[in-house]
């Protein structure tokens, strides 16, 4: 049946308003007959409608991870929901509301409540208004100021990354000169020493018996420098105290010492070592010049990885992939406490998806495990295919776990246990609608001694997720 003016008179939402406002409401509003298990409208979608309801109960429902939770009831005539794009173009409903009986709601456009709202009251539209809007565009402020202290955080924490391996490269090449040196000064000593192409080419066959030679522990170390200190000093070695490391560390011993001896001859033992010692100086100088700027290259593949600036928005994305290069951005944060197991399923594919969004996910996800396992614990971070069509991520920490009150609370927006400054500036609701506009879903289970963030994607993709909604991006 239609709405009539007495269903409005006796609401307390309208009290104050004459028959002939009314009459206009009801000229501007359409009558909506619902069913229990109706759904009328959904969370995150544009709030197109003020709703009112005349009669019947409705559930404010809203998903956090893969549960539903309900926030409220509009269970009392007059109450109402949604509208709020009249005051607001980019107001969206705040949870689904779904039908727990029959009963009747008075529906309204939001642009029909606007133009009745400037007729009516022109000066609460602008107030409205800007007090919608000024706590949108704060809280964004408040966001991206946090995301920016994060980054700050991140960059910072890469630089000094970076400058480990960088600082050893440098002084691996300033010592490097000085070793060049060293091996040239050798080389002069052998020839002023006349020493034959047959017993160089012995000389070099025994330097290059000592590649690959086990490394010793350190009180095995010290003993083979002492018998190679005692050796090289009762056969004249005037330098025994400063070759002795060198060789030993390089896998040298006293049966190696007398082979030398016995094909240069006493004259020329002491420049012969001195040539090895050098040779095997510059060798491992080389090695970690080459290690550290190895080390260097990954780091930034790592943040090319981890920013995908150089690739499309939506591609063929590896998530082992993205979890390690997020892993390496954030390994300045891992406390040496800390055990990281990586659990990787092989058979896990490459999905499609947007990449760099994923990335922010896992750093929100690895930067809150962190947070709660503390200066010493586990982080495990997993995946593998699940029977079907989807793959799953999981972030689990040893931490304390979550109270009550967090795990029921933990993906509403805006919430945070952290305080100002901390955190990624990235909350785990905007980690969850990353998550769901790639067709998944985001969720929290507590076990026994672990907390585990599970992410379910789609093997199908954000493609396929946004031909699903009708969407374009």
């Amino acid at each position: 049946m239609p709405v009539h003016l007495d269903d409005l008179r006796g609401l307390a939402l309208f009290a104050g308003s004459d028959d002939d406002q009314l009459r206009t409401l009801l000229d501007a509003g359409t009558e909506v007959a619902f069913e229990c298990g109706d759904v009328l409208f959904e969370e995150d979608s544009p709030a197109h409608s003020w709703w009112v309801l005349l009669d019947g109960c409705i559930d404010l429902l809203r998903h956090l991870g893969q549960d539903e939770t309900r926030l409220g009831t509009m269970d009392v005539p007059g109450r109402w929901a949604g509208g709020f794009r009249a005051w607001d173009e980019h107001g969206a409903y705040l949870a689904t509301g779904r039908a727990t009986t029959a009963g009747r709601v008075l529906r309204v456009p939001a642009e029909e409540l606007r133009r009745l709202w400037a007729a009516r009251f022109p000066l609460g539209l602008p107030l409205i208004e800007g007090v919608s809007r000024s706590a949108r565009n704060y809280e964004s402020i408040a966001r991206q100021r946090e995301a920016l202290a994060a980054l700050g955080k991140l960059a910072a924490g890469l630089a000094h990354e970076l400058n480990n391996p960088a600082a050893a490269a440098t002084r691996a090449v300033d010592a490097l000169g000085e070793a060049h040196t060293d091996v040239v000064a050798a080389v002069r000593r052998l020839t002023a020493a006349a020493v034959t192409d047959e017993q160089f080419t012995r000389l070099d066959t025994l330097r290059r018996e000592l590649e690959g030679r086990p490394a010793l522990g350190p009180i095995d170390l010290a003993d083979r420098e002492d018998e190679l200190a005692d050796w090289l000093s009762e056969h004249g070695v005037a330098r025994d105290r400063v070759l002795a490391p060198t060789l030993a560390g390089a896998g040298a011993d006293v049966a190696w010492a007398e082979q030398l001896a016995e094909a240069l001859g006493p004259d020329r033992l002491e420049p012969g070592l001195d040539w090895v010692a050098s040779t095997l100086t510059a060798t491992g100088l080389l090695a970690e010049v080459k290690d550290s700027t190895r080390r260097i290259s990954d780091l930034v593949a790592a943040v090319k990885s981890y920013s995908q600036l150089d690739r499309a928005a939506v591609q063929l994305t590896d998530l082992t992939e993205g979890l390690d290069s997020t892993l390496t951005m954030l390994a300045h944060r891992i406390p040496a406490g800390v055990g990281v197991v990586r659990d990787y399923g092989a058979d896990v594919p490459r999905i499609e998806a947007l990449a760099a969004e994923l990335n922010q996910v896992w750093t929100n996800l690895l930067t809150n495990a962190l947070d709660a396992v503390g200066e010493s614990g586990t982080l495990r971070v997993s995946t593998r295919l699940e029977p079907g069509t989807a793959v799953v991520v999981e972030v689990a920490d040893s931490g304390a776990g979550m109270s009550a009150e967090t795990l029921a609370h933990a993906f509403d927006p805006f919430y945070t246990t952290k305080g100002v400054g901390q955190g990624t500036g990235l909350g785990l609701d905007i980690s969850r609608r990353i998550v769901e506009r790639h067709g998944g879903d985001i969720g929290i289970d507590q076990r026994p001694g672990e907390t585990v963030l599970r992410v379910r994607l789609p093997t199908s993709g954000v493609a396929a997720a946004h031909r699903r909604a009708g969407g374009t991006g």
